[in-house]
């Protein structure tokens, strides 16, 4: 609970500095006040209308993100498991991308990018499955390979894209959440996942010493399984429909919790959303002030963080 407090605690503090930090400065006493409906009407309207529902749609970003990541880590058992790097982001940008495409209803375009991640899913695990069952190794090699592919897919869509809608689309690709003016869809679906899986954490810790064992302890592993499939694709579907293709918070958050908290499930799914969504709060703050007025794609800071800690990991599994 302490840890859990804590990680609370840097969750609103990011959101905090979020709201406070911008090419307007606004002070913890004026941020206060605007947030309580008084103080300057352009501090009122810049942190209500701009800034706070970008904070928002970050941090549940993030905390899908950081959830769909320890969900796949403990299934797979695996730290090197994640939805960008296991394909999932990819076929949910596809999905997302054929459906701005042919001109859908913005309600729509969640759908279609959870039906891309499912079809993701099925794809990776299907191809890695052999005569032994699917191993860590030929799972992770299936999933970068499918990744490869829905990359060519997307580079196929946008050369199908009308020209003045072509950088906003590779903006959002990249991970943007400039254009994230609603972030309750995300809230939506981040709150019943995570009040959803700590039943299954248990089980989950059970899963993690490998399904031969949980079934000999009673544990249901195929509805088990199939539920976190299901769960880990609607997740990260939720996440690219907001923001984009943030890579790499799922794979780094669960990681470097379980190193300082352990492997218990009961914590660290929990943990995981707060400290996901801490994080990628954070990479937004500093991507758009970094090089203020311009913004960075946030997916550059959180591929800038990503792919160092990925190399260790190979690194050190070898």
């Amino acid at each position: 609970m302490l840890a859990l407090a804590l990680l609370a605690v840097a969750g609103a503090l990011a959101l905090g500095l979020s709201l406070a930090v911008g090419s307007v400065p606004i002070s913890a006493a004026q941020l206060w006040a605007a947030l309580t409906g008084g103080g300057d009407p352009l501090h009122r309207e810049l942190v209500l209308s701009l800034r706070l529902p970008r904070a928002l749609a970050a941090f549940a970003t993030g905390g899908l993100l950081g959830l769909a990541g320890a969900l796949m880590q403990v299934l797979l058992r695996n730290p090197l498991a994640d939805p960008y790097v296991l394909g999932l982001s990819g076929g949910a940008a596809v999905g997302a991308l054929g459906a701005m495409l042919v001109g859908l209803a913005a309600i729509w375009v969640p759908g279609a990018a959870f039906a891309g991640a499912l079809l993701s899913t099925l794809l990776v695990f299907g191809l890695a499955q052999g005569v032994g069952g699917w191993t860590p190794t030929r799972l992770l090699l299936t999933g970068v390979v499918v990744a490869a592919g829905w990359g060519a897919v997307v580079t196929f869509l946008l050369t199908l894209s009308p020209a003045e809608r072509l950088p906003g689309m590779l903006y959002w690709l990249m991970g943007d959440l400039s254009y994230a003016r609603s972030p309750w869809p995300a809230w939506l679906l981040l709150v019943p996942a995570t009040l959803l899986v700590l039943p299954l954490a248990r089980g989950l810790n059970v899963l993690a010493r490998g399904p031969l064992q949980a079934a000999s302890l009673g544990v249901a592993v195929r509805p088990l399984e199939i539920t976190v499939y299901v769960l880990a694709s609607a997740l990260t579907a939720m996440a690219v429909s907001t923001a984009g293709s943030v890579g790499f918070v799922g794979l780094v958050v669960p990681h470097m919790l379980r190193l300082a908290l352990g492997n218990d499930q009961r914590l660290i799914l929990p943990a995981s959303v707060l400290a996901g969504g801490a994080l990628l709060t954070l990479a937004d703050t500093l991507a758009r002030t970094l090089l203020a007025p311009q913004q960075l794609p946030v997916g550059v800071i959180t591929a800038l963080l990503g792919v160092p800690t990925f190399l260790l990991l190979l690194y050190r599994s070898r």
